[in-house]
């Protein structure tokens, strides 16, 4: 038994040198088990499952090589080291939510997999008021723990005594070519950042904009308002659930009241002053997640369904290429519907 620890604690080492030597390879490491994810979807029975297994420890490895990496420059996370502890658990259930429900519903059945529904959500809602309430946490991100900035740190740690402009300045440069006609600049293949802080503006723009808008700063103070904003956001994944316990899925006041606590609590959020660069981010994200009322039974039952899977099947027959995704997308929307993380979580 000591000889097994043993030997799990040199394996963990060598993984540890492996990430902070090649912070790129980590990253290849990461995407190459995302992708994997994708190509097991639909091959086989239980597919599904392995598929988002798969897809589940791709964004568990990120958040385990981000903290590897974090440990390897110093790099805080600007909180007490509890409240860090409750993020990370927070981030673990997010990345774990989808394949323990639908794990559960392959081998115990569907109350089982409410169960698991609701003690998950709970869990979630529990450790965000904590944060809310007892760390001051602010408006909380999706995942709370944003992913590392690693092409930063390549630009930190690249040993370059120069003030940090001019040798930001150069790593653009390294990063990038001109062409000879265009005078366009393009990115070089091995410097692309990773998918998190991936934006389509030119190199230098896109660095501008991580430096500045992904700094860390302190949460923004949330008065009486905006903390009620917040907790209307906590409380309603569960007062959804319990609607539907009340009303079943078929109704259509589940649907509505969950759509009225988000509106509610975005429009209590519109005015606050002084956000980060992130909670804006958050913000913009949670506006743009109101899209999946549309997705949402019962409304995708009885006028989204129909349009969606008409407008995927006109693509697919009129446009070359288009196929290979629309029609296993057309398979897929199924087994997405049934998946209670995939709509409300």
């Amino acid at each position: 038994m000591e000889a097994l620890v043993a030997a799990m604690r040199r394996l963990l080492r060598r993984y540890r040198d492996f990430v902070l030597g090649s912070p790129a390879g980590a990253a290849q490491l990461e995407g190459g088990v995302r992708t994997a994810s994708y190509l097991i979807a639909g091959r086989f029975a239980d597919s599904h499952e392995l598929s988002e297994l798969v897809y589940s420890v791709s964004n568990l490895l990120v958040l385990l090589n981000d903290g590897i990496l974090r440990k390897g420059i110093s790099q805080s996370l600007l909180m007490p080291v509890p409240q860090q502890r409750l993020m990370t658990w927070l981030t673990v259930l997010e990345h774990v939510e989808v394949f323990t429900e639908m794990c559960s519903a392959k081998l115990w059945g569907e109350g089982s997999r409410w169960l698991v529904i609701v003690l998950i959500q709970l869990c979630k809602a529990i450790l965000r008021v904590l944060l809310l309430l007892w760390y001051k946490a602010g408006i909380q991100a999706c995942p709370p723990i944003a992913p590392l900035d690693r092409e930063r740190r390549v630009c930190r740690e690249g040993g370059d005594a120069r003030p940090s402009s001019e040798a930001e300045e150069s790593q653009c440069s390294c990063a990038t070519f001109v062409g000879h006609r265009s005078r366009r600049v393009v990115r070089t293949l091995d410097r692309t950042p990773t998918l998190y802080f991936r934006h389509w503006g030119v190199p230098q723009e896109e660095r501008r904009r991580s430096l500045d808008g992904r700094s860390q700063h302190p949460p923004m103070a949330l008065g009486k308002q905006e903390t009620v904003a917040e907790s209307l956001y906590i409380a309603r994944p569960l007062v959804h659930l319990v609607t539907l316990c009340i009303w079943g899925r078929r109704s259509w006041k589940p649907w509505l009241v969950s759509a009225i606590l988000d509106i509610a609590s975005l429009s209590l959020l519109k005015d606050a002053k002084a956000m980060t660069a992130e909670e804006r981010a958050e913000l913009r994200r949670r506006t743009f997640m109101l899209l999946y009322y549309l997705l949402r039974s019962p409304f995708y039952d009885r006028y989204s369904e129909a349009m969606i899977l008409f407008l995927l099947r006109l693509l697919a027959d009129h446009i070359p290429g288009v196929g290979l995704v629309a029609r296993p997308l057309m398979d897929y929307l199924p087994v997405w519907q049934k998946v209670y993380f995939y709509n409300w979580g």
